[in-house]
Order: C-alpha cells, then sequence, then structure tokens
C-alpha cells in the first residue's frame, strides 16, 4: 500500500523558527515580525493580513535574500534522507505550508514530490497581496485533498506532521499524525509525539508502527 506524507514546514521541518522570521533576520525586521507572529498566533490577524503586513515590512526583499533566509534556516536534520526513503519504498512526500510559496517550493529540490504555499507578489513586491492566494488552516486539507486525487490514493492513506494550530484542521482528516516539537493544539490531537532535532527519529515513529 502506498502512502503520502504531508509536511508542514515552520516548526516542523524548521526547528524553531519559521520563513517570516528568518526572511526578516535577512531585513533587519525581526522584532517587527515578532509582534505580527504574535498577533497571528492570538488570532489578531488572519492569514491575508499578515501577508499584507509582511509584505510593507519586506519591500526590500530580493531573491538573494530569500536564498541566505532559506540556506540559513535551522533546519531539523536528515529531511532529505527521510524524504529519499519515503520515495524508495514507492511513497510520496509533499509540503503545505501557509508561508509564501516562494520559499517553500525551494524544497522540491530536497526530494519533495510537491510543495504547496502561499501565492504571494512577484519578488521584489510591486504588487497587492491577492487574499485568494493566501492559504489557512483548510486549505491544507483541500490541497492534502488534491494531492491525494493526482497521486491515486485517499486521506485513509495520508500521513501529515505538524506542528501547531494551522495543523489541527488535516490532523483531523487523517489517520496517521506525528506531532513535531508540537503545541497543545496538535500534541494532544497526534497519533505520535516527537521532540528533537532530527526529522528521522519522528519519520520512525510511523514506521515503527505499520
Amino acid at each position: 500500500m502506498s502512502r503520502l506524507h504531508l509536511f508542514d514546514m515552520d516548526g516542523t521541518l524548521m526547528h524553531g523558527s519559521a520563513a517570516a522570521i528568518e526572511i526578516s533576520r535577512q531585513l533587519g525586521v525581526e522584532p517587527e515580525i515578532a509582534e505580527l507572529e504574535r498577533a497571528f498566533a492570538a488570532r489578531e490577524l488572519d492569514p491575508p493580513r499578515f501577508a499584507e503586513l509582511a509584505c510593507e515590512l519586506w519591500r526590500e526583499l530580493t531573491e538573494e535574500h530569500i536564498t541566505a533566509a532559506f540556506d540559513g534556516a535551522p533546519w531539523m536534520a536528515g529531511i532529505r534522507d527521510v524524504w529519499a526513503e519515503i520515495r524508495a519504498r514507492g511513497e510520496r512526500c509533499a509540503v503545505i505550508s501557509l508561508s509564501p510559496g516562494f520559499f517553500v517550493e525551494r524544497l522540491l529540490t530536497w526530494g519533495a514530490d510537491a510543495a504547496h504555499g502561499s501565492l504571494w507578489p512577484t519578488v521584489p513586491f510591486r504588487d497587492p497581496v491577492d487574499p485568494a492566494g493566501i492559504l489557512d488552516a483548510g486549505a491544507k486539507v483541500r490541497i492534502a485533498d488534491e494531492l491525494c486525487a493526482e497521486f491515486g490514493l485517499t486521506r485513509a492513506d495520508c500521513v501529515a506532521y505538524g506542528d501547531s494550530m494551522s495543523d489541527s484542521q488535516l490532523f483531523s482528516a487523517v489517520p496517521v499524525s506525528v506531532a513535531v516539537n508540537a503545541d497543545h493544539h496538535v500534541r494532544d490531537i497526534a497519533v505520535h509525539a516527537y521532540t528533537g532535532r532530527d526529522l528521522r527519529e519522528a519519520y520512525e515513529l510511523v514506521g515503527a508502527a505499520s
């Protein structure tokens, strides 16, 4: 039986950080993005509004900044190894994140079969954010369903890996889930839980239960 492994990025594949934080570090606006992150976690901002405000902070953003942010991010150990193992087993792996697609899609070069993020304006930003292109928690389930259809699978064949409230709907929709360095929103509903910095160990929880 084939499976589809669905990975969140911020806080899951990236330990203790997020694309927005790493990009803001390159631009010297860490305190400002920290306030937006706090407001988003408190549900004072929805995803489109967060994106709009972040775009205003990142008006000087270039591809060079994005590359530096991606390369310098605190990625979990073993990501490429896990995805290579998944694909060697004839299974699929994908990343679904609320973060900008221009950051998330770089993970395709690491071996993901698919990578989906929010649709932000082209860098450097000249156009406004289109709210319709910004993903939310429900979009993760919708994209998972689309990937299942593409790969000839169903929700019953899915494994979800995540860390926070934005993963809770997906965790509730699939039979197997792994809370990775997670908060209570997903830790309390996950099938497995992992704390650490090596994705191979989190993945082994799923293999050990197979």
